[in-house]
């Protein structure tokens, strides 16, 4: 399957299925004329004897040496090579190649003069599974996202390296076994290939979708949890968050309502209940998840709008005839965007995990065993559990610092201000897995809870969500090993198994934001 885009229109919805999927992507056709009559401007001043930075002159600080027609090429080529600098860990395929289609949409805008064979070029690296090894360390998200773009547009070259039918090889011979041949840039495409916050956004978008995909389990996890400890629904009544008026909270208790509705567990206690009100853990959800759904709607939009932005330098106006240098490669849009979700992502997790240690404190839990285990004392349950949600939530807060507010003057000084959205961005798929865990290991607890209350029992959605959950981590009874137990309930966070098995008011099938 090929997913057709048209610049300026892809949607956050297209971007997730792709990202996930891996199809291959094209852009319309209607975008051809745009980007050669560009081109077409660019191969003029390249031409001419009139400087126009980064055509026909040096690149930053050295924007102010003039390079003769002769070397344009040659100028280019050298951009590409000497800004292969990034180091660190490889970039997983599926994000680099969500880098790649958000470079398509970009060049697709027609701004930014490179050719169609660029694109073509890019579209076929897509269609054939040719990746290029992108190291993720290396950008300050200003003047683009340089390193890591460099390192996609030498795989374009055939120089560096890339992955192709699962193994990891130079991209000269990726591209010859997939038969496709070296791209020899033209005047300014070096330049349009890595000015660009492509490589920022891509990584923040993906740690958009797992956080989103996080939210929405924790609203069943939450559900299972409240049954677990026999708390009360009163604080889920819509009037109660329509006073108030956020949507994010306004969902939130919708979907919890539904999730629990017919909980023989929750009719159980309606009278003689000695207890006045639930810990915030539990009374709170809908305010403090609906808060972070909220977050993650907003930087969304500010995603979905640089998703199809054109943030090179300079630009082609083929309407003013002009060649023009701004400065839409600065990443601040998506660095502060990664600022909010990784803000979310600590939230969120930092009140599931209250509900995991509400749930294993016999004093908290409204009868439960100590530690969920039915023989405590000879068994320790799932309290060194709970100590691993402590510990990952504790280093979530770490990482949900701001790295849009620690810039450092790069280039001589040239760069003097810069967004810091890569590292920022990076930092959420880490941030996500460690949640995937936390709210896994409360699906555990809150599991092992509702067990211990039959006969009564949970509603018929939150016991699909338990069967789910059961189909990988059995009823802990006697202590056994642990680890392969979190490991299997985290992956069923990460992969969405518990969403795809029940749908509330829309909002936890999965779907992006």
């Amino acid at each position: 399957m090929t997913v057709e885009l048209i610049p300026g229109q892809a949607t956050l919805a297209q971007l997730e299925h792709i990202w996930r999927s891996g199809e291959a992507v094209k852009l319309h056709e209607d975008a051809r004329p745009h980007i050669e009559r560009a081109a077409e401007m660019v191969a003029q001043a390249a031409a001419g004897s009139e400087a126009v930075y980064g055509v026909n002159t040096g690149f930053g600080k050295l924007a102010s040496v003039k390079i003769a027609a002769r070397d344009t090429a040659t100028l280019q080529r050298n951009l590409i090579l000497s800004h292969c600098c990034g180091v660190g860990e490889t970039l997983d395929v599926n994000t680099t190649r969500l880098m790649m289609v958000l470079k398509l949409l970009s060049l697709g805008r027609g701004a930014s003069g490179t050719r169609w064979v660029v694109i073509e070029q890019i579209q076929n690296m897509l269609k054939t599974g040719v990746t290029p090894v992108i190291p993720d360390q290396g950008s300050v998200g200003a003047s683009g996202d340089l390193a890591p773009l460099a390192h996609m547009a030498a795989a374009m070259m055939g120089e560096g390296e890339a992955f192709y039918s699962g193994e990891r090889m130079a991209a000269g011979d990726a591209l010859s076994k997939a038969g496709l041949d070296r791209l020899e840039l033209g005047p300014k495409e070096g330049l349009g290939l890595i000015n660009g916050t492509q490589f920022s956004t891509a990584c923040a978008l993906t740690g958009l979708f797992g956080a989103w995909r996080n939210a929405a389990a924790t609203i069943v996890s939450a559900s299972l949890s409240t049954d677990a400890i026999m708390g009360s629904t009163a604080p889920l009544v819509d009037d109660i968050h329509t006073l108030r008026g956020h949507a994010g909270q306004i969902a939130v208790a919708r979907a919890m309502r539904d999730i629990m509705a017919g909980s023989e567990i929750r009719e159980s206690h309606r009278e003689g209940d000695t207890r006045v009100q639930d810990p915030y853990c539990i009374r709170c959800q809908p305010q403090v998840t609906g808060a972070a759904m909220d977050l993650l709607h907003f930087a969304g939009r500010t995603l979905e709008v640089e998703s199809n932005a054109v943030t090179d330098n300079p630009l082609v106006l083929t309407e003013e005839g002009l060649i023009v240098s701004g400065g839409n490669f600065h990443a601040e849009p998506v660095a502060f965007a990664a600022d909010q979700i990784a803000l979310a992502i600590s939230e969120v997790g930092a009140i599931s995990q209250r509900r995991v240690a509400l749930m294993v404190d016999p004093t908290l839990s409204f009868d439960l065993p100590p530690f969920l285990t039915p023989e405590p004392g000879l068994n320790s349950g799932l309290m060194i559990a709970e100590v691993t949600t402590a510990a990952l939530m504790s280093e979530n807060k770490h990482l949900a610092n701001p790295c849009s507010t620690d810039s450092t003057p790069t280039s001589a000084n040239q760069e003097d201000h810069v967004s810091m959205a890569a590292h920022g961005a990076r930092r959420l798929v880490r941030m996500n897995r460690n949640l995937n865990a936390i709210i896994g290991v409360e699906l555990m607890c809150a599991a092992q809870g509702v067990e211990f209350r039959a006969p009564l029992k949970t509603s018929e959605k939150l016991a699909a969500a338990m069967a789910v959950l059961r189909k990988q981590v059995a009823t802990l009874k006697d202590d056994r090993y642990m680890a392969d137990d979190l490991a299997r309930a985290s992956a069923i966070v990460a992969e969405g198994d518990l969403l795809s098995a029940l749908s509330v008011s829309g909002f936890v099938t999965g779907e992006a934001v």
